[in-house]
């Protein structure tokens, strides 16, 4: 009961509101809010019913109480693609979005350099109640950009060179070893 007392007395969320209930891990929109139970409407139709005691001893987000949501698509792409048109072109696309905040930063940045592709971050920020559209249309939209200016998106993979002994034949001697080469430069000897 006094989970109940402190989410009605505290009100971290309210009836409407999208939660990520971390201790139960589940997620939904709130549809009651009683004192001993919270009732949540799953993206699924599902109604799940969590006691209080649950919600307030863990860890909540409440994904809509603010006005505005930030949207992140991370893309990778092929590492003798030419990076400043990607960023150009990407960051063009995110300004010619009708559900993007003009007076929010957008931005196009290179997060990691990772084993198979140059990974990059596209953000900007829409109001709450244009998150999963923007979200979607935005993630189709980083495909079709790369797609229209000849930008790859690689898939992940390796090349194996194998290296001969000069004069050898049959099989291998023992403790000849295999070097593996990535598409990073990365070599390992197996």
């Amino acid at each position: 009961m006094a989970g109940g007392v402190l989410i009605l007395l505290q009100k971290p969320f309210q009836v409407g509101d999208y939660i990520v209930a971390h201790g139960a891990g589940l997620e939904g929109t709130v549809d009651d809010i009683q004192i001993f139970y919270t009732h949540l409407h799953t993206a699924d139709n599902k109604i799940v019913v969590i006691p209080n005691g649950t919600l307030s001893d863990n860890s909540i987000t409440n994904v809509t109480r603010g006005a505005k949501r930030r949207v992140d698509v991370n893309v990778g792409i092929a590492y003798d693609a030419d990076l400043k048109k990607a960023k150009e072109v990407l960051l063009k696309m995110l300004e010619d979005d009708e559900a993007t905040l003009k007076e929010e930063p957008m931005l196009v940045v290179v997060s990691e350099l990772a084993d198979s592709s140059v990974n990059l971050i596209v953000r900007c920020w829409v109001r709450g109640e244009d998150y999963w559209e923007a979200f979607w249309r935005i993630t189709e939209n980083t495909k079709l950009t790369l797609d229209e200016n000849n930008i790859q998106i690689p898939f992940p993979q390796m090349d194996v060179h194998m290296i001969p002994d000069s004069g050898e034949t049959g099989s291998e001697p023992e403790g000849k070893k295999h070097r593996k080469k990535n598409k990073a430069g990365t070599v390992a000897e197996l």
